[in-house]
Formats: C-alpha cells, structure tokens, sequence
C-alpha cells in the first residue's frame, strides 16, 4: 500500500523550511555580526598600531622630539602607582611601576639622554611600587629633576625623593608624608542579610583583616606596628632627599598635604616653577647649552599583546572574583584618600 502526501501539506513544509532558513539568517546577521565587528575592530587596530610601530622605527618605543644629540627626557607618573605593567586597553588613571622603571632603564641606557625629568601628578599607591620607582630612579646616573604638577602626595612625593631637584607649581598639592591601612568590615551588613561565614585557619591570625568579623584590639595593635615601620622607613627616605633630620620631617609627616608654596617654605621642594623650568634645570644640571632636544618614550603593544588583551579583559568591570580579592587582602599604601 503506497500513502500519497498531499500537494498542500508538501508547500507547507517548504514554506516553514524557508521561514526557519530565514529565522537562522537573521540570528546569525542580528548576533554574530557585532560579535564579529569588534574582534575585527580588535584587528584592524592591532595592524594600524604595529605599523605605527613600524613607521616610526622601533617596536617597543616611540619617541617625540626627532633628531640626534644631547637631549631631556621626560617621564610622566600619572595616577594611582600600582605594581605591575598596563595592557593597551588602560585609559589611564593609574601608573604601573614596571611601565615607569622601563621607561627610567631606558632612559639611563640611552647615551644621547643626559637628565631625566620625572612629571609627577600621582595621590600615591602601593608602598611597594613607590619603593620600587624609587629604587630605579635612585640607581640612575644622570640628573634627576621632579616636576609635581596638580599632586605630588604620599608615594607621589616619595618617587620625588630620588630626584635631585625638585620643582612644584604654586598651587600643587605635596606631601601627604604617612602610610595607610583600611580593612572593610561587613560583619553588620551580613547579619542584617542572613549571611554567616565558618572559617577554619590554622592559627589566630590567619584570618586577620577578614572582612566577615571586626578586628581584635590585638589585631590592630600587631598590624599597628607595621604601619609604624613603614612610616619609619618613609620619613628616612624623606630625610634623606631633603637633607633633613627625621626629627625634622616627622612634624610635617603626619599626613597632610601642603600647597606649592607651603612646601617651599618647609623645604619639601627647592623651587617654584613648572615643567619647562623643570627641563632647563635638568639641562643646567647635565651641561646641556641652549635649547635641549626633548624625549617622551611609550610603549606600543605587539599584534599578540593586543589580541591576548581583548581576549582576557573582554570588559572594563572587575568580576566578583577580582573585588572579593581586593576586598579581602590586606595591604599597605602610601596613598593621599583625598583622591
């Protein structure tokens, strides 16, 4: 026995095979394309900046002020000061020691370079990348003069303490000589929510700064005494770069900024002006006649670099990972929190 489909039933089954064809085209334009955009935009950018890179002769470092001979480099120290390098996605607001050292090193290393001139406009950061700029710019063999432009604060100030002159405007804001420690406390707010945390450690203060209870009187006594040692260590840097007494700087480091002229007054910085004093001083200082040639180094990022990039920080948001890291670390900062 032979079934015979019917000619309606045969067009409607074609029809909905056109309709679903249809349906999946237009998912596939509506969510792959802008998919496919971006990581297009992703390329075509990776391409123009590496023959950018090209054009200009190096692959890792751009410089503005063409020509040979004696020359000033500038480099800048904008934002926060944290450990670490940037990836070509940053949009600034922050200052990775390992991208300033780098331009330091290769400042020292270049032979046509006879002065550096560090621009600072930084509240502070880590104690740790302060210390570690500091260490850099210490080791350099050439004139050293620091320009603080709006903010010269805390590990701002102290990265400025390697310099061997340093200059303010009238108006900056200086000093902020003091370290500082916050521990969150969300005991209340997990009570109020229903929220209770078992934690099992292997000693008493394993679990120190925790977020999920207050601290202790002894907690804060211990952590007390590291704050007081690095404080020490920062007032003896300050001492040092000064050619003051630390019973001279200690009445002016308890962590208050001071303006431009404040500052001069107190002998925290030798001079008033801003950066194209800064850039004849550094000239003065290296013995450098007439108008000195200036240098800016910047890094331009690889293809790979770029691509690498986009792949692991597809967005600008910190995951819940990332702050319940942040929230949960204890750490020190040499940090002006009026900014």
């Amino acid at each position: 026995m032979t079934t015979e489909t019917h000619p309606a039933l045969l067009a409607r089954g074609d029809a909905d095979s056109r309709l679903f064809g249809r349906l999946l085209i237009t998912f596939i334009v509506g969510f792959g394309l802008p998919v496919l955009a971006c990581y297009g935009l992703i390329v075509v950018s990776a391409v123009a900046l590496q023959i950018m890179s090209l054009s200009a002769g190096s692959a890792s470092f751009g410089s503005s002020g063409g020509g040979a001979g004696p020359a000033v480099a500038i480099i800048h120290v904008e934002g926060v000061i944290t450990s670490g390098e940037g990836s070509p996605f940053d949009t600034g607001g922050i200052a990775y020691s390992k991208d300033v050292i780098e331009n330091i090193e290769k400042a020292n290393d270049d032979s046509d370079v006879k002065a550096i001139v560090l621009a600072v406009n930084s509240p502070g950061g880590g104690v740790v990348a302060s210390d570690e700029i500091y260490h850099a710019l210490s080791k350099v063999e050439k004139p050293v003069v620091a320009v603080i432009g709006d903010l010269g604060a805390s590990g701002g100030y102290y990265i400025s303490m390697a310099a061997d002159w340093i200059i303010a405007n009238p108006n900056s804001l200086v000093g902020s000589i003091g370290v500082i420690s916050e521990f969150p406390n969300a005991e209340g707010l997990l009570e109020k929510a229903g929220v209770d945390f078992v934690v099992i450690t292997s000693g008493p203060r394993k679990d120190f700064g925790s977020p999920y209870r207050e601290m202790t009187e002894s907690e804060r006594d211990y952590w007390q005494t590291i704050v007081d040692e690095t404080y020490e260590g920062f007032v003896a840097v300050v001492a040092e770069g000064r050619g003051m007494a630390a019973d001279e700087v200690k009445p002016l480091a308890d962590g208050g900024v001071y303006s431009g002229r404040q500052a001069l007054e107190l002998k925290l910085i030798d001079q008033l002006g801003y950066e194209e004093d800064a850039i004849a001083k550094a000239a003065e200082l290296s013995g450098i006649t007439g108008k000195p040639r200036i240098v800016e180094y910047s890094r331009q990022p690889t293809f790979l670099e770029l691509l690498s990039s986009a792949a692991a920080r597809p967005s600008l948001l910190p995951s819940l990972a990332e702050i319940m890291t942040i929230v949960g670390h204890p750490s020190l900062s040499a940090r002006w929190i009026g900014r």
